[in-house]
């Protein structure tokens, strides 16, 4: 036995398989060679296997989208305003994403969708299939919003927004206040909802930035009831309003002359309201921009769509094709139509360069609009 060369009893490698170590006896003369052949094969099967486990993103958006599901998140319950407009969306928006993916609706309601806002920062999953929509001012929300957020809002993949809303002031036909001069010089009453509303946070800005001198009275549950509020009297007026709501709900009033429009409270006036005066127009001091700058900013964002942060680029891009294709769709505006839901489109890049700016606003500015925003939330 002592004579007999020792036999190893352990396995024999598998075909393909890297041994590292030493060489046997036999093949010393070898080793440099047989060394060099191990190392351009794990060379060659190390790219292999980065190639087959690249990031997903490596494959072309249309492959990634074919036979996919994408998923619209919607921050409200069933039926509202933000709801009906993302179910238009999702029926129209898949056919214009590469690969034509199927589109739904999941509602995620809740904290005035800013539950839905920190999902989609924070655990929504970053690939492009999960899309989400919040309301117009939560991109403020860190800035001077009294609600708590989780999120920066420049770091979400705006994808575009649904329409530029116009909102009014306006008052009723037999209130001593009929335009903007008036609301300077007598006191009158606007209803408002509360708890940092559009319609509080917009009268308390009129009254505290231009000099308005309106009187908030909030803790109305909804537009329907301070609407009624108006048609018996109780207030004289609302502000925050959204014109395109008005035109919807009360077409006759309208028709009718039965409301005194004070003020356009937009971006950008609304040609169908020649006359009226614009907000900006009555903004003279940087101060007074800057204010109202930031609390319309909101307006932009009427229905906003956005991809969460880390969206891949290419799927990022190729959203916003499609959401630029669906606005302008004759499908898709025929529908919208139908349900009375305004189409007036911004586009995600035009979001990002106004995001940059409100982000860049001296503290100062910021400091003074929240406390006007928590006032009106008082």
């Amino acid at each position: 036995m002592s004579g007999e060369p020792r036999r190893c009893l352990c396995p024999a490698p598998l075909a393909g398989a890297i041994v590292f170590g030493h060489p046997p006896p036999t093949e010393v003369g070898n080793s440099r060679l047989r060394l060099g052949e191990v190392a351009v094969r794990a060379i060659t099967l190390l790219a292999l296997a980065l190639t087959l486990s690249g990031p997903a993103h490596a494959q072309s958006v249309e492959s990634f989208y074919r036979g996919r599901t994408v998923t619209i998140v919607v921050g409200y319950s069933v039926g509202g305003g933000y709801d009906a407009h993302g179910r238009v969306l999702a029926r129209h928006l898949g056919k214009h994403i590469p690969g034509n993916p199927s589109v739904v609706v999941q509602n995620m309601p809740g904290a005035g969708s800013l539950r839905a806002a920190n999902y989609l920062y924070n655990a929504a999953p970053k690939d492009g299939a999960t899309l989400g929509v919040f309301a117009r001012g939560m991109a403020m929300e860190p800035l001077i919003g009294t609600s708590g957020t989780n999120f920066d809002a420049r770091k979400f993949a705006w994808i575009g927004s649904g329409t530029n809303e116009v909102s009014v002031c306006a008052t009723w036909h037999a209130s001593k206040v009929k335009t903007w001069s008036d609301a300077l010089a007598t006191p009158f009453t606007v209803a408002g909802e509360g708890s940092g509303s559009d319609p509080d946070i917009f009268s308390v800005m009129l009254r505290n930035v231009l000099g308005a001198k309106m009187r908030l009275v909030s803790g109305y549950p909804g537009g329907a009831d301070m609407t009624l509020a108006i048609e018996r009297g109780e207030v004289d007026g609302r502000c925050g309003w959204t014109w395109s709501s008005v035109k919807l709900q009360r077409p006759d009033w309208v028709a009718d002359h039965k409301l005194n429009v004070l003020i356009q409270l937009a971006t950008q006036p609304s040609p169908e309201l020649p006359g009226v005066p614009f907000i900006f127009d009555l903004a003279t001091t940087e101060r007074q921009r800057r204010i109202v700058d930031l609390v319309l900013s909101r307006q932009e964002m009427g229905r906003p769509l956005v991809a969460p942060p880390g969206t891949p680029q290419d799927r990022k891009e190729a959203l916003r094709s499609a959401f630029d294709a669906t606005m302008a769709d004759p499908d898709f505006i025929a529908e919208a139509t139908a349900r009375s839901l305004e189409v007036n489109p911004v586009k995600g890049a035009d979001l990002d360069k106004r995001l940059e700016r409100l982000y860049s606003t001296p503290s100062a500015i910021l400091a003074e609009t929240k406390a006007i925003i928590a006032e009106g939330a008082k």
